[in-house]
């Protein structure tokens, strides 16, 4: 029999057995309460203007954005039996036969970008600078994703594919054969570490928007190459060569990450206010300000 671990028999998906709580579910608390935190150690530290009011707001449109969005790119691209398309109303649906689940099936990439919708229209609508924004939502993401990957592991589900690593281990209803933790390389690389970089550079970043770069880039990678020990999503396997859902998606994160570098490094108003004095106000982006400069030309003349 080949050198493996088995996986701990004590862990259940549920917290307590027979009630409907789940520790899924927690580690999402987790993950929003560690993200929450962080954000705010920012706000102080660079006395940056946005009351406990505004954080709250902007937290509740994010958060509904992702859960939004990871849901929804689910239904579309993972689920290829069609079953929600022809569904629609049981997406957000969390009983299946009489028994509370919770949403399972969700997809990361469409949370990210639903969520990046949702920051930069609240943005938008607060007079905030989008590019501001979510650089300290980048400083603060990875790190509480690290939970949602631990949870994927209790569920014992996203395991990886067979191997002879001593660091095999034995999933339930997954065979015999042990597999890569892949949840937990994920939780290690996509989370942990991607956090350890850009918390390093919250402080020497170059330019308003490069942690947001930096964030799809960095993900992007260390998900890319997690990949290959990731086990296929059996339904889809390997849609372009001999790549996965996974990669496609993370490359043109990669992809997107670099333009967004090259296009927020040439940005007007790009330059970075390490902390904010009483006096200074984040602006909100140039198409904002260019705005309130023509109302008061206009303004002018008309008093004229």
């Amino acid at each position: 029999m080949l050198l493996s671990i088995q996986y701990p028999a004590w862990l259940k998906p549920e917290i307590i057995p027979g009630l409907p709580m789940r520790w899924y579910g927690l580690m999402y608390i987790f993950a929003f309460a560690t993200a929450y935190i962080i954000y705010r150690r920012q706000i102080k530290e660079r006395n940056f203007p946005m009351t406990e009011d505004d954080l709250s707001s902007l937290f509740t449109w994010g958060i509904l954005g992702l859960l939004l969005g990871a849901r929804f790119f689910y239904t579309i691209v993972y689920d290829t039996s069609h079953y929600y398309l022809r569904n629609p109303w049981l997406i957000f649906w969390p009983f299946q036969n009489g028994r509370f689940t919770g949403l399972q099936g969700m997809s990361y990439h469409g949370g990210a970008i639903f969520g990046a919708v949702a920051v930069f229209l609240w943005s938008k609508a607060k007079r905030f600078s989008f590019r501001e924004t979510a650089d300290m939502f980048c400083a603060a993401i990875p790190l509480g994703f690290t939970f949602g990957r631990i949870g994927n592991f209790i569920n014992a589900e996203l395991y990886g594919r067979v191997t002879t690593s001593p660091l095999g281990m034995i999933f339930p209803n997954a065979g015999s054969l042990p597999r890569h933790p892949s949840q937990l390389y994920e939780a290690l690389f996509e989370g942990i570490v991607l956090w350890s970089i850009i918390w390093f550079f919250r402080n020497r970043k170059p330019f308003k928007g490069f942690l947001v770069g930096l964030y799809f880039l960095g993900y992007g990678f260390f998900r890319f190459i997690i990949e290959y020990f990731r086990e296929p999503d059996a339904e889809i396997g390997f849609p372009f060569l001999n790549f996965t859902t996974g990669q496609i998606l993370c490359f043109l994160m990669m992809l997107g990450g670099i333009i967004w570098l090259i296009i927020a490094s040439r940005l007007p108003g790009r330059e970075v206010i390490r902390i904010y004095d009483k006096e200074h106000k984040p602006q909100a982006d140039k198409e904002e300000t260019a705005a309130e400069r023509n109302k008061r030309r206009k303004l002018r003349k008309k008093l004229r």
